[in-house]
């Protein structure tokens, strides 16, 4: 930092300067401003120090953070939410929640903060039992609790908890007033099976966006409905909803559960065509899956092969699952060589492909892919196997 014309920085001028640092996430910068403020003596001011704070939390640098929140004489409740923050985002849950049962005061705010941090990394018991702590302790849920909550509520198939959630959000007005707690809803219902429920709160929803739109054509295909999220699918194009890239991956995934190939073939086109979007891997997965469910092997084949993005190991999973069911051997042969190629290290692949060629009689190559494993110091899983001559 450079000063001149003998004008020197006070306190006031290292905060804004540390919140800077902070969004470019420019931990050097950080330094370099710490040993400024160290050296001016404005280290105990208080803004700085939640400046310095918020630069090394945000860029994962904890013991940095814990430097300079050990000093502080003066805690307030969004410095101790910066540091919670800043060891689950490192994955120290451990450290984090020691942190938030530390807390004198809480907000809102820290409850959501540690339920988000907790569900984010699966860790749904710990958090429902967040959540649960919330209540008892008196503090009302606001609509970030509750969208949080729910997928929770899901992963762990508590229907009641869900329930009374859709009950309290009613009640507090939330569902007219907040679009994304109607959405976690659908999502939360879907999840558990209640077509009926999502479809109730989806219709009831005041106001929809696409995202409303995306969990009940996903959910009806996740619920074997495939037919009638494509019908829900032509009624939001009708009502000039704009699609997203999730839209397409929900409606071909319902196309794929009906067997909808001609329908499937014509919403894939219309992503580039009229909605001007550029497939991604996710869309071509789909397809594939869709190809190769109803026995179009070699045209899925083809679609892979021609495809502008990179296939991946799950693109040939599926074309290899589709061509053992169909019967198809020579493609069989060509994505299990695909498999071995992208996953070098996954046992299953050669087995796989040891296998395909057991099928065809070439008990040549399957020596050969026996020898190949050896090679590479490759071992077979326990629970594998391989057909052998």
């Amino acid at each position: 930092m450079k000063i001149t014309h003998n004008i020197l920085p006070d306190n006031f001028t290292f905060p804004p300067l540390l919140k800077a640092a902070s969004n470019l996430r420019d931990y050097n910068l950080g330094q370099c401003l710490h040993a400024h403020v160290t050296a001016l003596g404005f280290l105990h001011h208080n803004p700085v120090q939640i400046g310095l704070l918020e630069v090394y939390s945000t860029c994962g640098k904890m013991n940095d953070a814990t430097k300079v929140f050990d000093e502080m004489s003066h805690r307030e409740i969004v410095v101790w939410n910066m540091m919670i923050n800043g060891f689950c985002k490192m994955g120290d849950f451990k450290t984090g929640l020691k942190l938030f049962k530390r807390m004198g005061q809480r907000s809102v705010v820290s409850w959501n903060l540690m339920i988000s941090c907790l569900a984010q990394s699966k860790k749904d018991g710990k958090a429902f039992g967040i959540f649960r702590e919330m209540l008892e302790q008196g503090f009302e849920p606001d609509d970030a609790t509750l969208v949080t909550v729910l997928p929770v509520c899901a992963r762990l198939g508590d229907v009641d908890a869900g329930e009374w959630i859709h009950s309290f959000a009613d009640g507090k007005g939330l569902l007219r007033k907040v679009i994304s707690v109607g959405n976690s809803l659908v999502d939360f219902y879907c999840k558990c099976g209640n077509l009926e429920a999502a479809w109730k709160v989806f219709n009831e929803m005041t106001k929809k966006n696409v995202v409303s739109w995306n969990a009940m054509i996903s959910g009806l295909g996740f619920n074997g409905k495939g037919e009638l999220g494509v019908e829900l699918f032509e009624k939001m194009s009708r009502k000039g909803v704009t699609p997203s890239d999730s839209t397409f991956v929900g409606v071909l995934a319902c196309c794929a559960h009906a067997g909808l190939v001609d329908k499937g073939r014509e919403i894939f086109d219309s992503m580039t065509v009229k909605f001007k979007l550029s497939p991604k891997l996710e869309h071509y997965g789909c397809v594939v899956d869709l190809l190769g469910r109803c026995g179009h092997v070699k045209e899925a084949y083809d679609l892979i092969r021609n495809m502008p993005l990179m296939p991946n190991a799950a693109l040939w999973g599926a074309l290899l699952s589709a061509c053992r069911t169909h019967g198809d051997r020579e493609v069989a042969e060509i994505a299990a060589k695909e498999l071995v190629r992208l996953e070098p290290g996954n046992s299953g692949n050669y087995v796989l492909l040891s296998n395909v060629y057991a099928e065809e009689g070439k008990w040549n190559e399957v020596e050969k892919v026996r020898v190949l494993m050896q090679g590479v110091g490759i071992k077979k899983n326990p629970g594998q196997s391989a057909t052998t001559g």
